[in-house]
């Protein structure tokens, strides 16, 4: 089945065959199901309430999803937030969205109520996805129904589905690599869409749903390979949101089952490129897309089907970054002989992690600054953990100890497990910027 572009997700819907089963969901005695044309008569019966920003609390709940296309329909801007955040982070949050309701997981949201806004002075239908840093450095970013379906129609180009398939949705919905490759991408051909119950159920939703296809990020995928954790129907997994070691991506693939990589962000309404060949590390341009590379080796993106409009009430940061309709990544990258995208690394001051999460550097070498007051550090990513490289260090020089009690107050994810010692200064630029690139060559 060919991919199809789609002007809304509406249109998405009911393109489809109205019979056929749109979603599967937990039931006491086994998996229930809404064909599509039930699901639409949900969405255009939804009671729309007389707001103008709308907070999802995207708990991966039918009746949730259900909420966010009745609210896009209805032209309402919609800030997407992840419940398992902390309470403080979701707080500020609402204030930049402007937020004045809130959708999902009812406990919480009457929780946050205090924090609501008196909303809009000015209507908006667009949707907001924060990038998935863990401090100060989210932003929102703002895109549109328009980005959402011409990136399903990308995605779904180079990698289609049938509406035999069962997509398994397992990633959190607030994170536009969730959204898009969870959810639209397997509705966008008319596939089922399995819901997963849950944490607890996270490695045996595929037997429960007999699914053929699901979208992880590296770090799920990585105890999935390792574990041989597939149910026997599995034919597709499509990995992003992080960088994933090729053997992993080996693994997969010698266990019988076809396996994408995918590069994309948060600002490209995901989808950049896809690997669709032997080779899981060489990935075809979507069809919207035009990839240049800088001198410096930086991936340089045009796509105007994609791109979002920029960061929510952050001109300055917006222009930092989309340059007369050019997105400037950040991420290092090459293009092979055919064309095909390889990506070599991250230019930004931000690691990603193989669980989608991001740390922003300059504030996390903040927080290390009382641990290692006129020392010559940095951090980055090393074999995707958390490295500290110093500079300038003498033969038996050792900051283990102050490491271990900085440690203590970061997530186990997020803690440096290396520390790199070298007798010559770390590489800068000339106003003094950390080379994070260059660390370790």
């Amino acid at each position: 089945m060919n991919a199809i572009r789609y002007p809304n997700f509406l249109a998405m819907l009911e393109a489809q065959d109205p019979t056929s089963t749109a979603f599967l969901y937990p039931g006491e005695n086994g998996p229930l199901s809404l064909s599509y044309g039930h699901l639409i008569e949900k969405i255009r019966a939804y009671p729309i309430v007389n707001k103008t920003s709308i907070g999802v609390l995207c708990d991966g709940a039918l009746d949730t999803i259900i909420a966010i296309f009745a609210y896009v329909a209805a032209k309402k801007q919609i800030v997407m937030l992840n419940p398992m955040d902390k309470p403080d982070l979701l707080a500020k949050q609402i204030a930049i969205g402007e937020v004045d309701y809130l959708v999902g997981n009812k406990p919480l949201a009457q929780s946050l109520s205090s924090c609501l806004t008196k909303g809009l002075d000015h209507p908006s239908s667009d949707l907001l996805f924060f990038t998935s840093g863990t401090t100060n450095s989210n932003k929102a970013v703002v895109l549109t129904e328009q980005n959402f379906c011409n990136s399903a129609y990308n995605g779904g180009a180079c990698l289609p589905l049938t509406k035999e398939d069962t997509l398994l949705c397992l990633l959190p919905l607030s994170h536009v690599f969730g959204f898009v490759c969870s959810l639209l991408w397997g509705l966008s051909f008319g596939a089922k869409i399995a819901l997963g119950r849950g944490m607890r159920h996270f490695f045996d939703d595929g037997i429960y749903y007999h699914a053929t296809a699901v979208s992880l990020v590296p770090q799920i995928a990585s105890f999935m390979a390792t574990n041989k954790i597939w149910n026997p129907e599995m034919r597709l997994v499509l990995i992003g949101a992080g960088s994933c070691p090729l053997p992993i991506l080996q693994t997969i693939q010698s266990q019988g089952i076809r396996v994408s990589y995918g590069y994309g962000l948060t600002e490209t309404s995901s989808g950049v490129a896809l690997s669709t060949g032997e080779d899981p590390e060489a990935m075809r341009v979507c069809p919207d897309n035009e990839i240049t590379i800088a001198p410096d080796g930086e991936i340089l993106l045009k796509a105007p089907t994609c791109i979002m409009k920029g960061y929510y009430k952050n001109p300055e940061a917006t222009n930092e970054v989309l340059k007369d309709g050019i997105f400037h990544t950040g991420d290092l990258g090459k293009l092979d002989e055919n064309g095909l995208l390889h990506i070599i690394g991250r230019k930004k001051d931000i690691l990603v992690l193989s669980d989608g999460t991001k740390i922003f550097c300059p504030e996390y070498e903040q927080e290390l600054l009382p641990y290692l007051k006129g020392l010559d550090y940095a951090i980055s990513l090393k074999e995707d953990k958390v490295c500290l490289f110093v500079g300038n260090a003498e033969e038996g020089f050792s900051v283990q100890e102050a490491i271990n009690a900085f440690n203590l107050n970061k997530p186990r994810g997020q803690r440096i497990s290396k520390i790199v010692y070298q007798k010559e200064p770390l590489p800068r630029t000339q106003t003094a910027k950390i080379k994070r690139w260059a660390l370790g060559k």
